[in-house]
């Protein structure tokens, strides 16, 4: 039977040869309906593209769309907690504030008004904000930044190097979720499906994708669209199915970009959280791995996330010893500058429950742990990856000396 009309199940040590169909910015809020109108192969590639002329051109037009900057505060609905200002470039009102939003807990509300860059820079955008941060672009950055703030990274990406000269793949993980994942895959009979047909990518979007990102976040998902993702994703890459004695539990769709596989869309079945709980997510990822290295590719991007160690997703793929750094799109010229301006107990709560990655002149990244004398800080959430070259201790008596108290 032909490759493009079945599914084929993989086992370590098994490699499948592929025949693939060949198939010919502003604020969250803005620009949608305009952007659908571009095809979609070269929408991703805008999006997406490590090549440097095309991530040059994309942060250049972000800066131009961004002249006028807006700023976002939000509050939340908990009593005492921390005031939040996001401004300047746009993706960070869909990238980075919710974020923030979800570790600072409680129902968010926001207010948004046009700014400049000068009040930005200055601190005077939001005189109501007890921490505020600000997305520019690379060249726009302050170094060193003012009293008070931190530099870091717009995104980090985390990528696994495969292939005989790295090892198994299992050797990454800790001897305990190396047993873990060993008896999983038998005693719940798991294996990798590889799957081919057009009805299997509307299956994984439609009962893996779309009510995993549901569930999880709600009205601020952001995801590829169906057809988007059909012809950009699935017709460019391959799609992998985790079974458990022959049923469907967990998806994973990505992009074949030359040796690299690349991971974009996720999902386990009907959303379900139990599966979570199983390892289910561990196991796909471990066998992708494998099967990356058996097919010969040489690395595996495992996408990118907020620079915060607090985020769940990066210390998740810690698990598989990443390199870290920044990320080949246009991601890569663009920065963070969190800006304290308040010294409040919640913003000390927030600050210490948050570390946080920095980006040095030289673009190292280093791990940042705030603590005081109440706060002990959260070595818990572990900094060390491949990338990542030291960590430091903040006092936040020290950083931040000299801010007012609460409003």
């Amino acid at each position: 039977m032909d490759l493009a009309e079945r599914s084929t199940e993989w086992e370590t040590g098994h490699p499948i040869r592929l025949r693939r169909p060949v198939q010919g910015s502003g604020p969250a809020w803005a620009g949608r309906g305009r952007a659908r109108m571009i095809p979609p192969n070269i929408r991703y590639g805008w999006e997406h593209s490590g090549n440097p002329l095309v991530a040059g051109a994309h942060g250049w037009a972000d800066a131009v769309a961004a002249t006028r900057p807006w700023l976002v505060e939000s509050r939340s609905s908990l009593e005492g907690a921390p005031v939040l200002a996001y401004g300047g470039l746009a993706r960070g009102h869909s990238h980075g504030l919710p974020f923030l939003e979800q570790r600072r807990g409680g129902r968010s509300t926001r207010q948004a008004r046009r700014t400049s860059w000068a009040e930005l820079t200055s601190g005077r955008a939001a005189p109501a904000a007890d921490l505020l941060v600000i997305g520019i672009p690379r060249r726009m950055a302050p170094s060193p930044p003012p009293r008070h703030s931190l530099l870091l990274p717009f995104r980090v990406g985390q990528a696994v190097p495969v292939g005989p000269e790295h090892g198994d793949v299992l050797d990454r993980l800790s001897r305990q979720a190396r047993k873990q994942h060993r008896h999983e895959m038998t005693v719940r009979c798991r294996s990798l499906e590889v799957a081919t047909r057009e009805s299997d990518f509307d299956y994984f979007y439609d009962r893996m994708h779309k009510p995993t990102m549901d569930r999880r976040h709600g009205d601020r998902a952001h995801s590829e669209e169906r057809e988007h993702a059909r012809r950009c994703l699935f017709h460019r890459g391959v799609l992998f199915f985790l079974c458990e004695s022959g049923q469907r539990v967990a998806g994973m769709l990505c992009r074949l970009e030359g040796r690299t596989l690349v991971l974009r869309l996720a999902g386990v079945a009907g959303g379900d959280k139990g599966y979570y709980r199983t390892s289910a997510y561990l196991t796909v990822y471990v066998l992708l791995l494998q099967w990356a290295a058996a097919q010969g590719l040489r690395r595996v991007d495992l996408a990118g996330c907020e620079p915060f160690l607090s985020k769940g997703i990066f210390q998740f793929k810690r698990r598989m010893h990443p390199q870290v750094g920044l990320p080949d799109d246009h991601y890569r010229d663009k920065r963070l500058l969190l800006w304290a301006r308040r010294d409040t107990p919640a913003v000390r709560d927030f600050l210490v429950a948050n570390p946080m990655l920095l980006i040095g002149v030289d673009q190292s990244l280093e791990a940042c742990y705030f603590h005081d004398a109440d706060r002990p800080p959260r070595v818990d959430l572990p900094w060390r990856s491949p990338g990542v070259r030291a960590h430091r201790l903040v006092d936040c008596d020290g950083f931040l000396e000299g801010l007012p108290g609460p409003a």
